[in-house]
């Protein structure tokens, strides 16, 4: 099934169709079961394990449903969902050598996807109080620095940093993901 037929429904289900909402979970777990299990062989770990990710995912994915809007791409919306599903578990299991690995492999994704990930960056964005949002929004996303940042928004440069530092701390518990900043800043 591809995406847009997918997407249209899940949509129903949303809307309160239960055949179609369980419909688009089945074949959600088909499409995440192949890509959990690549994810898998390439890190070289058991393909068996990627039942008990996809499993978190579609748990992930239905108690989170009613943030899905339709704007973007379903399957890369329940691909970084499973994604980070997996994250979890190397994590859990201390495999950070396995997790930086998945970190850097690109999955050659094309401009569709970068801008459906730049939408859904601004999604979750959305999730946090302004107070946050504002100083990650210019400084992540537009590039300034916590100066610029702080004259824009008429508040000090440590308060700016302080944001930053809570949003994305509030960012990661939304996303399910351990606290930090990847990028090092």
């Amino acid at each position: 099934m591809e995406d847009r037929q997918l997407t249209t429904l899940f949509l129903k289900g949303l809307e309160g169709d239960a055949a179609a909402y369980r419909r688009s979970l089945l074949q959600l777990h088909e499409h995440l079961q192949s890509f959990v299990r690549r994810q898998l062989v390439r890190l070289r770990l058991p393909e068996a394990d990627a039942d008990d990710i996809v499993q978190e995912a579609l748990i992930a994915i239905n108690s989170k449903r009613h943030t899905y809007d339709g704007s973007t791409s379903l399957l890369n919306w329940a691909c970084v969902i499973a994604r980070y599903k997996l994250i979890d578990g190397l994590r859990a299991e201390n495999r950070t050598s396995d997790i930086q690995s998945l970190e850097e492999f690109d999955d050659t994704v094309d401009e569709g996807e970068r801008n459906d990930a730049r939408i859904t960056v601004r999604r979750i964005l959305s999730l946090l109080p302004d107070r946050f949002r504002i100083p990650i929004e210019l400084m992540k996303i537009e590039g300034l620095t916590s100066s610029e940042t702080a004259r824009r928004i008429g508040t000090s440069e440590v308060a700016v940093r302080v944001c930053v530092h809570r949003g994305l701390t509030r960012l990661a518990r939304l996303c399910g993901a351990a606290s930090g900043n990847r990028d090092g800043s």
